[in-house]
């Protein structure tokens, strides 16, 4: 491994600024540049090794897919995949990043650190949950200059979870140019803008119950397990030859990266996602999809926030159970029973979540990505 690989195992001493040298280091020659690593938002995280070329692909696709070469407002912690990209894009770019001066993401500081860009064309990376700090906040109204100044930017990457219909249509109105995006520290984070995949990767799907051996087919369009191939695909996990085989191959030429993730690839190229292969929850011998129940949990105007998960359960070995954020003034009682209708209706009796929890924000991680691991704590207790 050169010497000069940056590896991020933490908060960068000094702030996230302090990268900008490094990088330009690395991304100056071929090879292995950064170590970053996953989110392990279900389990141990793994330490990513992301080569010079995939970096550069990667970039060079965002550039592509939005407004050319900009300047960068870093909001998300440098030493995960989403942080790292901004200021990789950035020496890419050949312009200066500004990074939010607080740990604590609030609408102020980042209506001022964007007062601070200076270059026509501008860019910001952010999770739904900080989206919706600007445009939704708990405790009041939107401060108009955090509005204003997220209005200004000419592409807004949203990622690391789903982004709900409801602050989508905020972010619309606002007149936001958001762009969801879909990926992870494997592919260089976000390779899948607005469901299209950049020109530097391609999707593919692998059907359910298929054999190991089974490789995607680009062409096929169909459901299952996602696959991405291409340029921006990572080489490998450090020190970890058996999970690097079980999720990267070669084929045809084709770095290729099996995700744990489910979705349907339809006959325009678009790829939806449907949740994670572990997001199945088998209640009673009946499989259901979590992410199928999120989504119309958030499809509700009154939840702000929601994540569905499988618990242990005496009898039915898992039992469906929600954790939502609900909007201040809402009847949570009401709010339950209307949507255990409206899932029965709508995905069948057995997607109705079983136990429920109400908090005032979902935990997350410093990704951005929901922290399963404590929501399941808050099952561990008696139901109230």
């Amino acid at each position: 491994m050169p010497s000069d690989v940056v590896t991020l195992d933490g908060p960068v001493p000094g702030g996230p600024l302090e990268l900008v040298p490094r990088l330009t280091a690395a991304l100056s020659r071929p090879g292995p540049a950064v170590i970053v690593a996953t989110s392990g938002s279900t389990g141990r995280p793994k330490k990513t090794v992301l080569s010079t070329e995939a970096l550069t692909a990667s970039g060079r696709a965002t550039e592509r897919a939005t407004a050319g070469p900009g300047q960068w407002l870093l909001c998300l912690p440098a030493h995960y995949v989403a942080g790292v990209q901004v200021l990789a894009r950035s020496v890419l770019a050949s312009t200066h990043p500004v990074a939010i001066p607080t740990e604590h993401f609030t609408p102020a500081a980042f209506a001022d650190a964007a007062q601070q860009l200076t270059h026509p064309v501008r860019y910001v990376s952010v999770v739904p949950t900080q989206l919706q700090r600007i445009l939704d906040p708990r405790d009041g109204a939107p401060d108009p200059r955090a509005v204003a100044a997220l209005a200004r930017f000419d592409a807004v990457l949203v990622g690391g979870s789903a982004l709900s219909p409801d602050l989508a249509a905020r972010a619309a109105d606002a007149g936001v140019r958001v762009v969801r995006t879909y990926g992870m520290s494997e592919t260089c984070g976000g390779c899948v803008y607005d469901d299209a995949a950049l020109d530097a990767v391609t999707a593919g799907i692998v059907p359910d119950g298929a054999p190991s051996s089974a490789v995607p087919d680009p062409n096929e369009r169909r459901e299952g397990r996602i696959w991405l191939g291409g340029e921006a695909v990572a080489d490998g996990y450090l020190d970890d030859p058996a999970q690097t085989a079980n999720h990267f191959r070669m084929i045809d030429g084709v770095r290729w990266y099996r995700t744990d993730d489910l979705g349907v690839l339809r006959e325009d190229g678009t790829l939806t996602v449907l949740g994670r292969t572990d997001d199945v929850i088998n209640t009673g011998g009946v499989k259901v999809s979590a992410g199928q129940v999120a989504a119309e949990l958030q499809r509700d105007e009154r939840v702000r926030q929601a994540l569905v998960l499988a618990v242990p359960h005496p009898e039915w070995g898992q039992a469906v159970a929600a954790v939502i954020a609900l909007r201040e003034g809402s009847d949570y009682r009401a709010v339950e029973r209307e949507l255990s209708s409206a899932i029965r209706d709508e995905l069948g009796a057995p997607a109705v979540p079983k136990l429920w929890r109400r908090v005032a924000q979902l935990p997350m991680l410093a990704t951005g990505k929901p922290d399963r691991r404590s929501a399941e704590a808050l099952f561990a207790s008696p139901d109230v």
